[in-house]
Order: structure tokens, then sequence, then C-alpha cells
């Protein structure tokens, strides 16, 4: 082709343009780089700076705790200023919100009495007790003194404490008549008026012994052995003659161990133990009611075989001075029973026996009992979905059901017997709302006239007053910042906005709500709510690797609903790096139908996949930045067996993970939560372990555990990294010294490789080395 001086000087020309826009494009590149820094130094800054212990002191006033003053229209809270904090008086009636007192006046009074500056916004008290009609404050100075305070001449009055701090093995009657105490595994009792002293038992051994129930936590140095040191734990009657207290026998118990090997001192590893039952094993610690009578030097013993511990969610309650009551759980949580008891006789009555084909929810249980026993309000699954019914209390029988639809009953919060009122907390029940979302609302007991109380749209946390007259309202979302008002029980009308968070702080940095998503479920029909959380720089134009954010235990949810949960987290900072964190909660989890719920019965392997992978790639068709190709997961505890889990199960779509004290086996976990979730054992457990299928392991996993983790003992992942070794897998461990489950949650180095691996084999950058976070 020949080319004429012409058009090569064209062609020349086209070449130097080429090449200008080449530069142009590279310089773009370098700029955008500069601009959004993924997994480099600068964003391990950024991501630093949003932990929960840096992030944590750019908010103020998120809640309101009120202290409500005794048979009085009042409470008082305390508030958070630029310098410390202030208490407030909310007067209830009016709605005003005023100071609870001068606090430069109090303060010159202690700047006086203890001879040294005592600033307003930092008194050195943070409770005190009103006088009659707010008259006085009275608060503690020190184990020995009180401090009174005039309120109107703000005269100071030192008043010594006469009363002497109990020992923890100690309880006094209510009417201050009696001391009951626990000494050699027995219990004994004192009478203050005249101080004699006897024994109420005198069979009770070691680790078969009274009112000193197994703390789950307790760890024994097994080179010296358990040493005994109870903490009394006893129901008084509400006229202070007789109390009720349990006889648990430990003799059988099973016990697990842990090996330090880097103890406070010496060169010797350390081994503990600590009791725990495991799934389907018989030998575990039984429970004995008895009701003791100081005044008459009596006991009587309850009627009932004993029971496991693992099955008691709660301690007996009085009725009146003759009766008590109580529920536990069969094993297996298949059923679950409702007890009277006599206490003068020790024989039992059982009008409720509610049962179930699969499992009952510990949290979906709960009842009120009218001051005659004659009816009892009774929360239940047993037409799908969380319930109220009145029962009657002799029967058993369903007087009516109180509340119906597909929401969700949580909790009752009060009765009104007299006029045959109930308020409760549930979700799900407005149109078009999230769920989750908890609402109060007001109902009576034939299920008229039910009431919404708390209209706003948002997760809500209440506080009642002791008359039922008053509630304090906080609510937030995770998009939307707490607010605090007070409302009347009777119709929910607002009488007083009590405070209002501060966020500005946090808003500066750049933060960004996170933002909530509702998906469909596995079954096309089945709503699913989620969150995404973006990092500061964010640029749509891009394209980010997603992060699972896990928890599928089916006592939980893992999306946070209010803006306490949602602001300060894991998640917030890791999405800085450079990553769109998502949680999700799919079938199998909490607070839905019983049918969502049962998803995951005696299938924990299930871990939600389905609805978690069916949802990103909705939500991917939505937002082209989320990349599906490069998805993470990570999760602790029950979250930590889901990642690991993950990619076994799913490695088509789980490219990396982080586990951390996973509960990879549940056959090594404890009796009470897989039984409840997996029923009895059986050839389920061993195919939904993950030591069953860690052959499968195609991707990128870090497994960690703490070497004194006594929740999820250390060989759940000792054995995990046995059977990767033995299928000959690649993958990386981490054993934290001297972390138990908790400590282990917050240790900065393990955030920091968390960071890292992600930031490696997910983001495909070099982390900067040996990053050190830092508290601001």
């Amino acid at each position: 082709m020949e080319i004429t001086g012409a058009n090569y000087l064209i062609k020349l020309l086209n070449q130097q343009e080429m090449k200008k826009l080449y530069i142009t494009f590279l310089l773009s590149v370098i700029v955008i780089k500069l601009l959004y820094p993924q997994g480099n130094t600068e964003s391990y800054v950024r991501a630093e700076k949003y932990l929960y212990f840096n992030i944590q002191k750019l908010v103020k006033n998120l809640e309101v705790r009120p202290n409500w003053v005794d048979k009085q229209n009042f409470l008082w809270f305390e508030k958070q200023t630029e310098k410390g904090y202030k208490f407030m008086l909310v007067r209830c009636k009016s709605g005003r919100v005023q100071d609870a007192f001068d606090h430069q006046k109090i303060a010159d009074l202690l700047t006086k009495e203890l001879k040294k500056d005592i600033k307003p916004d930092s008194l050195p008290f943070r409770e005190f007790k009103y006088g009659d009609k707010l008259s006085s404050i009275e608060f503690k100075l020190n184990d020995t003194i009180n401090v009174n305070i005039n309120l109107s001449n703000y005269f100071l009055n030192k008043i010594k404490n006469e009363n002497r701090k109990l020992n923890k093995n100690e309880s006094l009657s209510p009417d201050g008549k009696w001391m009951v105490f626990i000494r050699n595994y027995n219990l004994f009792a004192k009478s203050i008026p005249d101080g004699e002293e006897f024994a109420l038992s005198i069979d009770g051994i070691d680790k078969n012994d009274y009112a000193s129930p197994i703390s789950w936590y307790k760890i024994v140095d097994e080179s010296k052995g358990d040493i005994y040191d109870p903490e009394i734990d006893i129901v008084w009657s509400p006229d202070s003659k007789k109390f009720i207290a349990a006889k648990i026998d430990r003799r059988s118990k099973g016990k697990l161990f842990l090996f330090q090997s880097t103890p406070d001192s010496g060169y010797r590893a350390k081994i503990w133990s600590y009791e725990r039952s495991l799934p389907g094993e018989m030998n575990t610690a039984n429970i004995e009611y008895f009701v003791f009578n100081p005044g008459e030097k009596s006991v009587v013993k309850v009627n009932l075989d004993p029971f496991a511990e693992c099955l008691n969610w709660n301690n007996p309650e009085w009725l009146d001075n003759k009766t008590a009551y109580f529920r536990k759980f069969t094993r297996g949580y298949k059923a679950y029973d409702f007890y009277f008891i006599d206490t003068e006789t020790g024989k039992c009555s059982n009008p409720i026996h509610e049962v179930a084909k699969t499992m009952i929810e510990y949290q979906m249980v709960d009842a009120k009992v009218t001051t005659k026993g004659d009816k009892i309000i009774w929360l239940s699954e047993r037409d799908g979905w969380g319930h109220l019914y009145l029962i009657n209390g002799i029967t058993g029988q369903v007087i009516n059901q109180i509340t119906k639809g597909e929401y969700v009953v949580h909790s009752i919060q009060a009765m009104d017997e007299k006029n045959k009122t109930i308020w409760f907390i549930a979700g799900g029940k407005e149109f078009e709302r999230d769920p989750y979302y908890k609402h109060l609302y007001k109902v009576n007991f034939n299920g008229s006239d039910l009431k919404l109380l708390t209209p706003e749209d948002a997760d809500h946390s209440v506080w009642i007053s002791p008359d039922n007259h008053f509630f304090v309202d906080n609510f937030s979302r995770a998009d939307q910042k707490p607010k605090a008002v007070l409302r009347s029980m009777l119709d929910g009308k607002l009488i007083a906005d009590i405070q209002e968070s501060d966020i500005s702080k946090l808003l500066a940095t750049g933060w960004k709500y996170p933002k909530p998503f509702k998906v469909k479920g596995r079954d096309g029909i089945t709503d699913i709510f989620g969150l995404l959380f973006y990092p500061t720089n964010f640029d749509a134009t891009k394209k980010y690797p997603v992060i699972d954010a896990t928890y599928t235990g089916p006592q939980a949810v893992r999306t946070a609903k209010s803006f306490i949960r949602a602001y300060r987290n894991d998640d917030v900072p890791i999405a800085e790096l450079g990553f769109i964190v998502m949680t999700i909660d799919g079938f199998g989890t909490a607070f839905r139908s019983k049918a969502f719920h049962d998803v995951s019965y005696m299938n924990l392997g299930d871990i939600g996949a389905a609805d978690h992978i069916g949802g990103l790639r909705q939500l991917a068709r939505l937002y082209p930045y989320l990349d599906t190709t490069r998805v993470g997961i990570y999760g602790h505890s029950a979250g930590g067996y889901d990642a690991a889990h993950a990619l076994f199960t799913h490695p088509e779509f789980y490219k990396v993970g982080v586990s951390t004290a996973g509960n990879h086996d549940n056959m090594m976990s404890k009796e009470w939560w897989d039984e409840q979730y997996m029923g009895m054992p059986g050839k389920h457990y061993l195919e939904q372990s993950n030591l069953s299928l860690a052959k499968n392991l195609q991707g990128k996993l870090l497994i960690v555990t703490g070497d004194m983790d006594n929740n999820v003992n250390p060989a759940n992942t000792l054995r995990l990294a046995g059977e990767l070794i033995k299928a000959n897998k690649d993958f990386d461990m981490i054993i934290f010294p001297n972390k138990d489950h908790g400590s282990l949650y917050y240790d900065l180095y393990l955030i920091r490789k968390r960071w890292d691996y992600f930031v490696k084999y997910l983001l495909g950058v070099e982390p900067p080395k040996e990053f050190e976070i830092k508290k601001n």
C-alpha cells in the first residue's frame, strides 16, 4: 500500500495522540490508586480508626437507661457531655427534662470535703438515691460512709454505713431477720435479732452440695485441685419465712481439659479442667429443689425426680408465701413443662406440658402468672409463630389465644391483672417493616384492643416504670441514629423527647451508614434481610471483593438492627481495607416463623448458605460493583464453624475463609446448645462435622483458637488441623496462648491477621508488614 506524505503525517499524528491517551490513562490509574488505596498502609490506618475502641469515642448519648424513683413519677439518667457526664431528671407527668441537681454546688461541696478538686462533669459517684419529693440525694462515698445532700440548702451530711457488705456465700432475708450462708457444702442460718446460728442441711458433700450452682466457665488448675468457694443462690419468699434452694449433684459430670503452654510463671505447662457434659452423655449434673424454713428449722423436698441442670433456664419464682412455680425442659428440648410447687408439702402440679415435633426454642418461652395462679399468660410457637395464650392454671386448658398472625412475640414485658392487660415485645406485625424490628404492644387478656405503642419504623428497646404507667423508648436503625423518648403505657402517647444522640464527630470522619437490603430466600418467596458495609472511599465504578460476615447460630440474628450494633463491629473496619462486607440472616436463624427456624434443626451444616449465596447474587445484579468471583467469609464460634464449612461445602463460591474458635464438631461441644439445635446424637452429627468434610478444602483457610478457650474447646480446631493434614491440604493456623473465647475475639493481633489474610488472598495485595494496631 502506497503511503503518501499526507497519509504518513496523519498516521504519525495518530500515533502521538495514542501515546498521549495512553499516558493519560496511566496517570488516571495512578491517581485512582492514590485516591482509593486498597490493602495498603493508608487503608489499614482508616480501618484502625473504625475499630470498636476507637469509633465509640466519636459518639455520645446513644441510649437512656432510666433509674426510676421509687413510688414517684420521676426518673434520672446519666448524660454524656464534652468533658464527662452529668445527671438528668425527668418529671414523667409533665415531661420536663432538667438537671438532676446543681452539679457545680455538689462539686464545690465535695472539693471541700475531700480536699481535692472535683469537677462538676466528673463527680465521684455514678449512682445515687433521691429522698422523698426529690428533697435530697444520697450516695456512697466509700465502703463505710454515705453522703446525704439536702437539695434545698446544699448542706452535706455524712452517714456511717452500718450495713456490712455481704459475702458472696451469704444471703439476707428481705425483712433483714435472717442471714443464710453456705459452709462446708451445707446451708446454715443465723437469726439476726438474737444471733442464734444453726445448720439447715447436713447431707451436703463435695460436688453434691446446696445453693452453689455450677459455673459453666469455672476452670480448675489441676495441679492444685478444685477450691471450694461457693456463691449462694437462693430465692426468698415474699414474707421472708422460707426460701428455695437447689442441690446439684455434679459427681459424675464429665470434664474437658485445657493445656496452658505459657503460664504466668515457671517453665512447666499447666493443665486446667472445667466441667462440661457433651451431647448425649448421661453423666451431667442433676438438680433437686428444697424449701427451707429457718424459723421452724425445717426442710421440704420438692417432689420431682432429679433433672439435668442444663434444662433449667429459670430459678423458681414465688406466687405467694405458700406457692412457687418454675419451668424446665426435657432432654432433647422437645418438651417444656410448667410446675406449681406447694412449698409446705413439696407436691407439684403440672398444668402445662408443651411438646414439639422438632425442638422448643429456649428464647421463645415466657410466662406470667396471675396472683391466684388460676391463669397463666403463656408464650408458645404451637401454631407456627410465637404467640401468647391465656391458659387455665389448674387444668392447663387454653382459655383463648391472645395474639395471632404471621408475626413473632419475643417476650412478655408487664401485666396488669386488674385491667386484664398485657404488654409484650413483638416483631413482624407492621406492614412493610423489617420483621426483626422490635416493638412494644398492649393487648387485653381476651385478645381485644391490640395497640402498637412504639410507632416509629425502627428497632425499639424499652424500659418500663415499676408502676406500669410510663416507659422509656430507645429507638434506632442501622441507618438511623438513636433517640430516646418517654411514652405513656396506656396508649403510647409521646410525653417527652428525652435525648437525641450526637454522632457528628463520627460523620465528620466520612463514616457511612450501612445499607439495609431485602432479597428473596431460597424458596423465591420469603424475604431475607441483611446489611452491606462500604468503605468511606467507595467508588461505584470499581469492582469490590465481598466478605460474608457470618454467624448462623440458630439462637441469634447476625445482622445489626440497631445503630449501636451497626456502627461498632468488626465489619466496619474490614470494609475500609477495600471490601464490601455483607451480613445476612437466612433460613434457620432466630425470630421468624417456626418453619423458618426449623430449617436448621438437626441441620446446622446448612449454615444458611443457599440464602447467603443466592442473596449476594441478587444484590450483584442490582449493584455491579459487587464481585461475586471474589468472596470471602469469616466468623467466630458458630460463625467459625460456618466459615470453614462454607469452604468445604461451597468451594465454587467461597474462596477465602477465616475461622476463629469454631465448634467444628458438635459432638465435642456442650450438651445444651447442641441438643437444642441438633437433637440427640446420631449420624447427622458426623455428616455435618467439619472434621468429616476437611478433605474438600480448595480455597485459602485460616483456622484460629485460643489455648484457654473454655467455651469452644481448642481440641475442635486441633482436630480439624489433623484432618486437613491427613488430607494433605494447605491451610494456615494460629494458636493464641492464654486466650479464652472472648479475649481471643478482641485480640489485636488476630484482628490484624484477619485483615492481612483477606487483603493478601482476596484483594490480591501484599499487606503492610507487621502493621501495629493502636488505640487512639
